[in-house]
C-alpha cells in the first residue's frame, strides 16, 4: 500500500491511496466468505455457490463495499498517524479505480485540527472586579439558614393577612355560568404572591377561616383567552384553613442552631467572609475569562464547520441535562418559548465557534510555551475535582480511566497557560459595583423555570402541558 497526502486548504487534507491488486483480491475473497451464506443461487444451497458463479450472476461489484470496508479503516488510520494529522470529521471518500485483478485507488479528503496563528497573549490588560458586599447580600444569605428553622403554624382567631397561605375552594362564573379553568377545591394560595389574576388575592385578605365570599373582578384586557379578556367575572370563594410561617429570632441561639458559631455576631462575620471568598473567586474567574478572550480575539485560525457543529451538539445536550435536573423537558421549553430546536441550535453558533477557538488557542499557547503537566500535577487536578464533587479522593482516583486521566492532564496544562497569562498581565483592581457579574447557571435555570411556570399559567386549555402541579394552578386555568 502506498499513499500521498497533500494540504489543499488551511485545514483540509487530501490523502491518495493505492492498494496492490493482490491485497484487494484478498479482501474480495474475504467479502465472498462473509456474504455467500445470504446470496441465493439456483441449484446451490446457501453458502455453497462458487464466488465466480455469484460474480457472473450479480457482477463482482456485489463484493466491492465489504472488500473496501475491510481495507479502508487500517490504511486511513495508519496514514493520519504517520503524517501527524488530527481529523475533526469523517473523511469524504472517492473511489477512482476498483475491480478484481487491478490496483484499488481512492482518495480521502478530511478536515483536520487547524493551525492557529497566535497574537498577543502576554502583557494583556485585565481588571479584577471586587464589588463591596452589601447588606442585602448578607441578609439574602442568612435567609437561607432562616428558612431551615422556619415552622408553619395553623391560623386561628384572626383574619387572613398578606404572607399567609390560605387553603380555598373557588368557582369562577361569567354572567352566572361557570367558565373553563375557573374551579378548584383545596387549593393552597399564598396571599401576596401575585400568582392569581389581579384583584383576587387582595379580596381574600381579611377573610376568616370558614368564611364564604363572592369576589368580583375584571380580567386584564390583554388576557390570552378572548372569552375572558376584559370581562367581569365572579368567584365563589370559601376559606377551608390557613397557615403562616413563623421565623426564628436572629440571635445567638439561632447562630448555634445553624452554624458552629456561639454568637450571632460571629455567625454574621463568617457569612461576610464566605460572601467575600465567593466574590473573590468570581472576580478571579471573570479576570481569567477576560484575558483568555483577549488572547482568542488576537489569534487567527480557520475553524472547520464540523468542530463548531460538534460543540453545538455538546451545548444543546448540556442545556437538556440542566433542564432534566430542574424537572423540565426540552419539548416544553421549545413550546412555551415558541422556538424550534434548529433555532435554538443556531443561537448557540456564535458561542460555540468562540468556545472551539478558545480551546485551540489555549492549546497553541501551551505548545508555543512547551508547557506540560507532571503526574503529580495531574494527580492534584484529579484530587481537586474529587473534593469539589464531595467524593473520596483515593476511591475516585482509583476509578479514573486512561482517557479521563488524559482529560485531567489537559486541564492541568490549561491551568498553567492561564497562570502564565495572569503572571504577565497588567491587572487593575476595580472595587466599585460591577454590573457584569459571572453568570450563575443555577439562577439562570431558576429563571427559566419560573418563566415556563408563568407561561403555563396562561394555558387553561392545555392542562397536560403545565409545568406546575395542579395544586398551584390559578382560577384562570383549566
Amino acid at each position: 500500500m502506498s499513499y500521498q497526502s497533500e494540504k489543499i486548504s488551511g485545514n483540509q487534507y487530501k490523502i491518495s491511496f493505492t492498494v496492490p491488486s493482490e491485497e484487494f483480491d484478498a479482501a474480495m475473497q474475504k467479502a465472498y466468505f462473509k456474504n455467500r451464506g445470504r446470496i441465493n443461487v439456483p441449484g446451490f444451497r446457501k453458502g455453497k455457490a462458487p464466488r465466480k458463479l455469484i460474480e457472473n450472476m450479480y457482477g463482482e461489484a456485489i463484493f466491492y463495499d465489504d472488500a473496501f470496508d475491510l481495507i479502508f479503516p487500517d490504511l486511513y488510520e495508519k496514514a493520519v498517524e504517520e503524517d501527524d494529522l488530527f481529523p475533526v470529521d469523517q473523511p469524504n471518500v472517492e473511489v477512482d479505480q476498483i475491480g478484481g485483478g487491478q490496483e484499488l485507488k481512492f482518495t480521502a479528503t478530511v478536515y483536520v485540527k487547524p493551525d492557529i496563528t497566535l497574537g498577543d497573549y502576554k502583557g494583556l490588560k485585565g481588571t479584577r472586579h471586587l464589588h463591596p458586599i452589601t447588606d442585602e447580600e448578607i441578609e439574602h444569605r442568612i435567609s437561607h439558614d432562616t428558612q431551615k428553622l422556619t415552622t408553619v403554624e395553623d391560623i386561628e382567631g384572626r383574619p387572613l393577612q398578606e404572607g399567609d397561605t390560605a387553603n380555598i375552594n373557588y368557582l369562577g362564573k361569567r354572567e352566572g355560568e361557570p367558565f373553563e379553568g375557573g374551579q378548584a377545591d383545596g387549593h393552597d394560595l399564598k396571599l401576596g404572591s401575585g400568582s392569581f389574576i389581579p384583584g383576587f388575592e387582595e379580596q381574600v385578605i381579611g377573610m376568616n377561616i370558614g368564611d364564604e365570599k363572592v369576589i368580583t373582578l375584571t380580567f386584564p384586557e390583554q388576557y390570552h383567552s378572548e372569552q375572558l379578556a376584559g370581562k367581569e367575572v365572579t368567584f365563589d370563594v370559601k376559606v377551608n384553613s390557613a397557615t403562616h410561617e413563623v421565623q426564628p429570632e436572629l440571635d445567638d441561639d439561632f447562630a448555634q442552631d445553624v452554624s458552629e458559631h456561639k454568637t450571632f455576631e460571629d455567625y454574621r462575620a463568617a457569612i461576610v467572609k464566605e460572601l467575600e471568598e465567593r466574590r473573590d473567586q468570581q472576580a478571579e474567574n471573570s479576570l481569567e475569562n477576560e484575558l483568555i478572550q483577549k488572547a482568542v480575539d488576537a489569534a487567527d485560525g480557520d475553524i472547520p464547520p464540523a468542530m463548531i457543529e460538534r460543540q453545538i451538539d455538546r451545548m444543546f445536550m448540556n442545556m437538556k441535562m440542566q433542564m432534566v435536573y430542574s424537572s423540565l423537558r426540552m419539548e416544553d421549553y421549545l413550546m412555551y418559548t415558541n422556538t424550534t430546536e434548529e433555532e435554538l441550535r443556531e443561537r448557540f453558533r456564535e458561542d460555540a465557534a468562540n468556545n472551539v477557538k478558545t480551546e485551540l488557542v489555549l492549546e497553541a499557547i501551551a505548545k508555543q510555551e512547551s508547557l506540560d503537566a507532571t503526574d503529580e500535577e495531574v494527580d492534584e487536578q484529579i484530587a481537586r475535582y474529587a473534593e469539589e464533587a464531595h467524593q473520596d479522593v483515593e476511591t475516585y482516583k482509583a476509578g479514573v480511566t486512561e482517557s479521563q486521566r488524559a482529560n485531567f492532564k489537559d486541564l492541568a496544562i490549561t491551568r498553567k497557560v492561564i497562570e502564565l497569562m495572569k503572571s504577565s498581565a497588567d491587572i487593575s483592581v476595580h472595587e466599585g459595583s460591577h454590573d457584569d457579574e459571572p453568570i450563575d447557571v443555577a439562577e439562570v435555570m431558576e429563571s427559566v423555570t419560573e418563566a415556563l411556570e408563568d407561561t403555563a399559567k396562561e394555558e387553561p386549555k392545555k392542562p397536560a402541558k403545565k409545568v406546575k402541579k395542579k395544586k398551584d394552578d390559578e382560577p384562570k386555568e383549566g
